[in-house]
């Protein structure tokens, strides 16, 4: 198995229980790792057989912006189904986190995983 990465993907979004969360946008982060098998495109270099990272950034990023979550839970479920449906991969590790969402810590979040990571080869 192989993995390709997104990493700190920051998205600016309406997220959060409070009043003044749904309000003001805020940043979330995402790191995105996705099973595949890289080996036809090694073999050729040809992007084409390649998963295409710019395109899944740019499709999380647009899908993230027009969304309006109360929960990081939510977001990073609807997130991972994306990725799986629209880009074919069978296995996500996706963390979101929410940096300065509490006081005296960098950043909270969630990380999950969806798929199986062995169906990829």
């Amino acid at each position: 198995m192989d993995i390709v990465y997104i990493s700190d993907l920051q998205i600016e979004t309406v997220i959060g229980i409070f009043d003044w969360e749904r309000e003001v946008k805020q940043v979330v982060s995402l790191d995105i790792e996705m099973a595949t098998d890289i080996r036809k495109a090694a073999d050729t270099d040809d992007i084409q057989f390649a998963l295409n990272y710019k395109a899944i950034a740019k499709r999380v990023i647009k899908f993230i912006q027009e969304s309006d979550f109360f929960l990081v839970e939510r977001m990073a479920e609807e997130v991972a189904k994306l990725i799986i449906q629209e880009f074919s991969v069978t296995w996500i590790r996706l963390r979101v986190s929410k940096p300065g969402a509490l006081r005296g810590s960098k950043d909270v979040g969630i990380i999950i995983e969806r798929g199986a990571k062995a169906s990829c080869l």
